[in-house]
């Protein structure tokens, strides 16, 4: 079985991008060391950029 993700791998950068953790680990894929907080932050970051391409809806 294998894993699907529900965020891109662009959208997992931009977020990381904006909440200033991009590092070279995240720029190759690996959100391992990632906390669980910013993981959240992750989530709400990706909701927010999803409401501003719909128009704030």
């Amino acid at each position: 079985m294998s894993k699907r993700s529900v965020m891109s791998d662009a959208l997992k950068m931009e977020c990381a991008r904006e909440l200033g953790f991009f590092n070279p680990e995240v720029a190759r894929g690996d959100f391992g060391d990632v906390s669980s907080r910013n993981c959240g932050s992750m989530v709400r970051t990706a909701i927010e950029i999803a409401e501003r391409s719909l128009g704030g809806r």
